[in-house]
């Protein structure tokens, strides 16, 4: 039988607890201060963005914050990526965060892509 993966407002809260003990597993230096601020807020904005997409008044608006919560994705996936080259912490630590921040991405192109193209079909009725 096939493990069923939870739905994306699911994975978004999993993934910002994920984010926020990462952040604070990062060294206390220059460099671990920058990237934990800008994780902590991007990781965690993915999450806030897909709430607020559930509680939209409209399909226009829903994909808007949709298409924020995939921006903030693809952001956290730079800077762990950034934090995975840099070896700030080690790459095989990283990988399957990095590899989840990538999956996260593509299911959110997804649903924007759905959505748009539901909205153009309604809209040509």
């Amino acid at each position: 039988m096939c493990e069923q993966k939870p739905d994306i407002q699911g994975r978004s809260i999993a993934f910002a607890v994920r984010i926020m003990k990462l952040v604070r597993a990062l060294p206390r230096d220059i460099a671990g201060y920058t990237v934990a601020k800008q994780l902590a807020r991007s990781g965690t904005s993915v999450g806030a963005n897909i709430e607020e997409a559930q509680a939209s008044h409209s399909k226009r608006e829903f994909i808007r914050r949709m298409n924020i919560a995939r921006s903030e994705a693809r952001e956290t996936w730079y800077w762990l990526r950034l934090l995975s080259e840099t070896e700030i912490l080690p790459q095989e630590q990283l990988r399957p965060i990095v590899d989840e921040s990538e999956e996260i991405v593509r299911v959110m192109t997804t649903i924007v892509k759905t959505a748009r193209k539901n909205e153009d079909a309604a809209s040509t009725k």
